[in-house]
């Protein structure tokens, strides 16, 4: 028999209304348990959030905003041109001032180039790939993809060669683009690429090939094309127009010296 002062013993009368803490604990348990399952039935309306098709994955959601920017590309670039012709009916200046600007936007990359090109294509390795060469360890899984510095490596050479103009995937590129790598994703000027990464480049295609085999980084990755596979092909592609870079030209992180 318990001797607890709860207890009724005999001579004494049970205590009724003595405050008990873990009672209300345990109800407030509860209370917040019930809170949790009504809120959850109502969110998932009797889906599994789990697994829910409905439910937009982060990649899709990514190539849905890629997929937009470059319809509203097409569209500035419409616009841009429109703009243009408006412009050139009666803006009031000089044979010698029209000349300078268009010389401006050639430099500026927001004009077609039109050219001799070569055209350089890097891709991934397969994913079963192994070494092909003795002496070199089994390829781990950052050996098999494209990266960053790749990317640069080959812009930065074509740059070097005197190039006129540059164009990676669609998109031409200017002196504020930045060549930007997400995993295994190709991110330029708001939109994604998945590989082959195609570089084209307008300019004399000896120089711009002599500066790509010159270039340190790229005999680098030359070697895990020859061990491992990635991708590597370079082609003379004849004349070629470049188009003009559509996009903003405000700079949104630097500010210009005042």
């Amino acid at each position: 028999m318990s001797n607890s002062a709860d207890s009724p013993g005999a001579g004494s009368s049970p205590v009724r209304g003595r405050f008990r803490p873990v009672r209300v604990l345990t109800a407030a348990v509860f209370a917040l348990a019930g809170l949790i399952f009504f809120t959850s039935f109502n969110t998932a309306k009797g889906t599994n959030i789990r697994t829910d098709a409905s439910l937009l994955k982060l990649s899709d959601l990514i190539h849905e905003r890629s997929h937009k920017n470059g319809e509203l590309g097409e569209s500035n670039a419409a616009l841009q041109d429109d703009v243009e012709a408006l412009a050139e009916r009666d803006d009031g200046s000089t044979k010698a001032e029209d000349d300078k600007l268009a010389a401006l936007e050639r430099n500026a990359g927001t004009q077609k180039l039109t050219g001799e090109a070569i055209s350089v294509t890097l891709n991934d390795a397969p994913p079963d790939a192994t070494a092909k060469l003795p002496g070199y360890p089994e390829p781990q899984p950052d050996y098999l993809v494209i990266h960053q510095q790749d990317l640069q490596a080959v812009v930065n050479a074509l740059w070097q060669s005197g190039a006129k103009g540059i164009k990676v995937m669609d998109q031409r590129l200017i002196s504020t683009s930045a060549v930007r790598c997400v995993g295994n994703t190709l991110i330029l000027q708001g939109r994604v690429y998945s590989p082959p990464y195609k570089i084209t480049a307008v300019g004399d295609p000896e120089k711009m090939q002599q500066a790509l085999a010159a270039s340190a980084a790229i005999q680098n990755y030359m070697v895990y094309v020859n061990v491992y596979g990635l991708g590597w092909k370079v082609t003379e592609d004849g004349t070629v127009t470049l188009p003009g870079y559509s996009g903003t030209v405000d700079l949104q992180y630097a500010k210009p010296v005042e």
